[in-house]
């Protein structure tokens, strides 16, 4: 039965769309962070355990600080701390706001034929860790000296989904509430609270604005994604090179002749799905009508329309 569900879950991660890569991720660190904080805890006993482990490991070495050495000497704990999570609620309550509106944000965005997830995520993290940083450096005392957690990020998908369909609705129990409601209504809770965990809070604005900014830039045709989404791509061709370099392999070139003499080089292998994904003018009337009457308003066809063009 373990290997069954693990086969399901590497299936997924590596099959699976950005967003579900990216829920599972944050999942897979938590449980490895928990893992090696349970054996210091089974060593040197509960709370001795955790501060141990804290003070030698998850503070200096993945934790972002608003400390310039630490920004300095330990750069890689920008991204890390974006992945951290303190406790089941912490990382429960992030993946499914990240779920919830990653879908919708995924929807409105596919058909821009690239990720935007992602983009947003980080671009979130490092606007949220920058918000942290300077408000640590203006009140120190009221800021904590370490900061963790996905929330800047997941603010930022938020937040970008808010403003590319602000009036898009989404069913709680008993009611429904639009987006712009409910960014509303996180933006008063961080400046209600603002007093506990200061520096949370001022990253969570940061990455708020972050998405909606990222949405105002794509409005005006600036895709801040396609420069993030170049890099991502060089650093994954650069470590797939190191890779076969160990590996003592060497990639070979597709060169194919087509019938006219000129010569196409890449992959030639074409989509199989192609044929049956619908046309870019159908769906972008689906994405045009669940903006006006919300995703309960498509019928079947329609839903299955969405699930194929998605579906790459």
């Amino acid at each position: 039965m373990f290997n069954s569900v693990w086969e399901d879950i590497k299936r997924e991660f590596k099959f699976g769309n950005v967003l579900i890569r990216l829920i599972f991720f944050n999942f897979a660190v938590f449980i490895l962070v928990s893992i090696v904080a349970l054996i210091y805890i089974g060593i040197y006993g509960t709370d001795t355990g955790r501060a141990i482990f804290e003070s030698t490991i998850l503070h200096p070495w993945l934790c972002a600080s608003y400390e310039w050495k630490h920004i300095l000497f330990k750069p890689w704990t920008i991204f890390t701390s974006m992945f951290l999570h303190v406790g089941v609620r912490h990382v429960a309550w992030n993946m499914i706001f990240l779920y919830w509106f990653g879908r919708i944000f995924r929807d409105f965005t596919m058909n821009r034929g690239h990720d935007m997830i992602l983009p947003v995520y980080v671009l979130g993290g490092l606007v949220g860790f920058v918000a942290y940083v300077i408000s640590g450096l203006l009140f120190p005392e009221a800021i904590g000296k370490y900061a963790l957690g996905a929330s800047a990020g997941v603010m930022a998908i938020v937040f970008a989904t808010a403003a590319l369909a602000p009036r898009y609705q989404i069913h709680l129990f008993f009611f429904s509430l639009e987006l712009r409601y409910i960014a509303l209504i996180l933006i008063a809770l961080d400046l209600l609270f603002i007093d506990n965990n200061t520096g949370g809070h001022v990253a969570h604005l940061g990455g708020a604005f972050m998405g909606w900014f990222f949405i105002e830039q794509l409005n005006k045709g600036n895709d801040m994604a396609i420069p993030f989404n170049r890099i991502i791509d060089r650093i994954k061709g650069f470590g797939a090179r190191i890779k076969d370099f160990f590996q003592g392999k060497r990639r070979p070139k597709v060169v194919y002749k087509n019938p006219k003499g000129t010569r196409t080089r890449g992959n030639t292998k074409t989509d199989a799905n192609a044929s049956s994904r619908p046309n870019q003018e159908y769906i972008d009337s689906i994405l045009e009508k669940i903006k006006r009457s919300g995703y309960k308003s498509l019928t079947q066809e329609e839903r299955e329309a969405l699930f194929r063009a998605s579906d790459k």
